[in-house]
């Protein structure tokens, strides 16, 4: 069986770079940290799609483990997109305009 095709919306790739910016003005480490636990998610959500949670706007969402981040994506047999790499704590569904 094939996995579906992944994208990032293009503002939800933006967000997880100013996220990894973020960590590398105080912690060099912590901002690589970031993007493996990101690569993480993303070989997670291609291999499970449907074993997170049903989130807001028919959305699902992985939540990462040492960050307070969200990888917000929308899944079908054929293609998973990332909406959002979205902080835990701020502005939920901010990102529920994008579309897939």
């Amino acid at each position: 069986m094939n996995d579906p095709a992944f994208e990032f919306h293009p503002e939800a790739l933006l967000e997880a770079w100013e996220a990894r910016r973020w960590y590398a003005e105080s912690d060099p480490h912590a901002a690589e940290s970031f993007l493996a636990v990101l690569d993480h998610a993303q070989q997670q959500v291609i291999a499970h799609p449907d074993r997170w949670p049903p989130y807001l706007h028919g959305t699902r969402r992985y939540r990462f483990r040492r960050f307070p981040y969200l990888l917000v994506y929308h899944a079908t047999t054929e293609r998973i997109v990332v909406l959002a790499v979205a902080h835990a704590k701020r502005r939920p569904g901010y990102w529920k305009t994008r579309s897939s």
